[in-house]
């Protein structure tokens, strides 16, 4: 019988966690899917896993004899799947780096310039994330390095080198009641139909949502869009709001839609994250250097800080936008508000452990 191991992740995480709520917001999956997966492995397997009540899930025996075993199998794999593609990775010179949608133009040329100084030979393909993988492909292995807008309690689960803060921004069509205002406030916007990125993102649909500032109270949703053009028409449209990443008032103006800062929402943590417990190597160590010397994002923070917090937002009272010019290629919308194009820049990259990075800056 082959067993996929995403099902053996998520089901070891429902051990864990002890719930559903707690082990999608790990897997960065949402609920149904998750539950959908861990009826597939029970099917599969021809056995009950757990024991469901309102106080959570609990493994039967049988799922409690996998478990025993099952945490020991995904490593063991990982870590082959890791030595397999570092050796191709060694051999190649190529680091991977993902990307979500509105960080397309934090990396640019400077940054591949000084990457190839550290690391001649060495070349950096960047990959852009869909929906279908939210962790860009960090969870998998793919890529050595994401580039992200991410809350703080991402720290939780991945190493973070900060590069700096932005403010998330609202995104209003342009006959909004509050289109006029210069400065919004958070909590006139709480009662607001949203424009949503689909379930499949996971973590990042309740971040652009701002799930965790509600008070529990859950975003009306007025549309769901599956890529960046029909985010931005949603909202030009009328069917509701969101919020995204200052820059996206520059990198994505369009007519009907218009950007304001808010007032009492956090500010989004930009930075290069790879999973905890993952060895930084030689060549990731340099694209964060590399990044430290040329990325400028807001108020640029001076080092990484693996769980650190974002820095105190800053105020946002002074900057309006009004976007009035063509749809910038689509790169606007919410973190991961793209489809999956890939691109490829050459780059190099220095040696030095984890804590080549730690001394980056």
């Amino acid at each position: 019988m082959d067993i996929d191991t995403r099902l053996l992740r998520y089901f070891v995480a429902v051990c864990e966690e002890g719930q559903l709520t707690g082990a999608a917001a790990r897997l960065f999956v949402s609920q149904p899917t998750l539950t959908k997966q861990i009826r597939q492995l029970e099917t599969q397997l021809g056995v009950a896993l757990f024991h469901r009540s309102r106080e959570g899930m609990t493994p039967t025996p049988a799922g409690r004899a996998l478990a025993d075993r099952a945490q020991t199998l995904l490593t063991g794999w990982e870590d082959t799947l890791r030595a397999t593609r570092q050796a191709a990775t060694q051999a190649e010179g190529t680091l991977r780096v993902g990307f979500e949608g509105s960080t397309i133009n934090v990396v640019d040329r400077t940054t591949v310039e000084d990457f190839t100084r550290r690391m001649p030979g060495w070349q950096v393909q960047m990959r852009q994330n869909n929906w279908f993988d939210p962790t860009s492909g960090l969870a998998s292995g793919e890529i050595d390095l994401a580039l992200w807008h991410a809350p703080a309690s991402i720290a939780t689960r991945y190493n973070c080198a900060e590069l700096g803060v932005e403010d998330r921004w609202a995104v209003l069509p342009a006959g909004h009641r509050l289109a006029g205002r210069p400065l919004l406030d958070f909590a006139e916007l709480l009662d607001e139909d949203f424009v949503a990125i689909p379930q499949e993102a996971g973590l990042w649909r309740d971040y652009w949502l701002a799930a965790e500032e509600r008070g529990g109270r859950p975003a009306r949703i007025g549309a769901v869009a599956h890529n960046a053009d029909e985010w931005l028409t949603a909202v030009a449209c009328g069917q509701g709001i969101g919020f995204a990443p200052e820059t996206m008032s520059r990198l994505a103006s369009r007519p009907g839609v218009v950007y304001r800062p808010v007032r009492g929402l956090s500010a989004s943590r930009v930075g290069l994250y790879w999973p905890l417990g993952r060895p930084l190597t030689p060549a990731m160590a340099a694209f964060v250097r590399s990044c430290r010397e040329t990325v400028r994002i807001g108020a640029a923070c001076p080092g990484p800080s693996p769980r650190g917090t974002v820095p105190a937002q800053r105020d946002p009272a002074s900057r309006t936008a009004q976007s009035t010019a063509p749809s910038a290629a689509g790169s606007g919308a919410p973190a991961g508000a793209h489809s999956g194009a890939r691109s490829e820049a050459p780059s190099g990259t220095p040696g030095g452990a984890q804590t080549a990075a730690n001394g980056a800056g």
